[in-house]
């Protein structure tokens, strides 16, 4: 398989992704309108609980928002939709033309693109928190937060994928990205960590991928110093990715015995 088409893919998502400066920037503001009101709501919250709940304290769960939210902020809200939308009108039927993998090069797109947005949003939303709460809880478990955002984003593109392909056999990817995005939200830790949620829910919740999308990074950026997270996250992606390309194989495999 050659690389260069793929890379020249991603440097391009990348680009593309500062090409707009205004929109380049809301979602950066987006995560400072949400750390304000996060931080006014977990101050109440952590202060009726005596100062810790769950094993985070004030600034550790302010940290946690900042990374679990920058890791999903990143990926284009509808993408799942907007994959279907692609099947649908045709547009993966002409991209199938091109001596590459469809689904590949859209995913080393699409990563240049929220790898920039995410880590800027990151940068924003740590510089903001950095003068209202104060520093991260510990430098070290930061210096694996860091790859793990990256790491979350790479799972949510590909697991994004492997959802959307579904369109190749429904009409309609709606469906697909409204579960997608619910769990994302509430199973994946993007709004409050596992801990938070009942014992049962939170052992369901580590036997799926999604908590590796957001729980991951926000976990390690809190302050615990856990390497064992990144591990689960590098062997989901070892799941989802081969996933993601055997749906869309199918799919196109389809398209083309039924005619696109």
């Amino acid at each position: 398989m050659r690389i260069t088409p793929y890379r020249s893919a991603f440097v391009t998502g990348a680009r593309t992704a500062s090409a707009e400066p205004i929109e380049f920037a809301l979602r950066p503001l987006f995560l400072v309108v949400i750390l304000m009101v996060y931080e006014s709501l977990w101050g109440v919250v952590i202060e009726g609980a005596g100062g810790i709940v769950a094993s985070y304290d004030y600034r550790a769960i302010i940290w946690y928002v900042v990374a679990a939210q920058a890791a999903v902020i990143g990926i284009i809200p509808r993408q799942i939709e907007e994959i279907g939308d692609d099947i649908g009108g045709g547009t993966i039927a002409v991209e199938m033309l091109r001596p590459v993998s469809v689904v590949l090069f859209r995913i080393a797109a699409g990563l240049g693109d929220a790898l920039v947005r995410s880590g800027s949003a990151f940068v924003i939303g740590a510089a903001f928190v950095t003068v209202t709460v104060g520093p991260p809880p510990s430098a070290t478990a930061v210096l694996l937060a860091l790859p793990a955002m990256a790491l979350a984003v790479i799972a949510n593109m590909v697991s994004q994928y492997a959802f959307g392909g579904a369109a190749f056999w429904i009409e309609d990817a709606k469906g697909a990205w409204f579960l997608y995005q619910k769990l994302i939200f509430i199973v994946g830790g993007m709004l409050i960590p596992l801990e938070f949620f009942p014992g049962a829910f939170e052992t369901l919740a580590h036997y799926l991928p999604f908590w590796t999308m957001a729980y991951v990074p926000g976990r390690l950026m809190a302050g615990h110093f856990e390497p064992w997270l990144i591990v689960i996250q590098l062997a989901w992606i070892a799941v989802l990715f081969p996933l993601a390309t055997l749906i869309f194989r199918s799919g196109e495999r389809r398209m083309q015995v039924v005619g696109g």
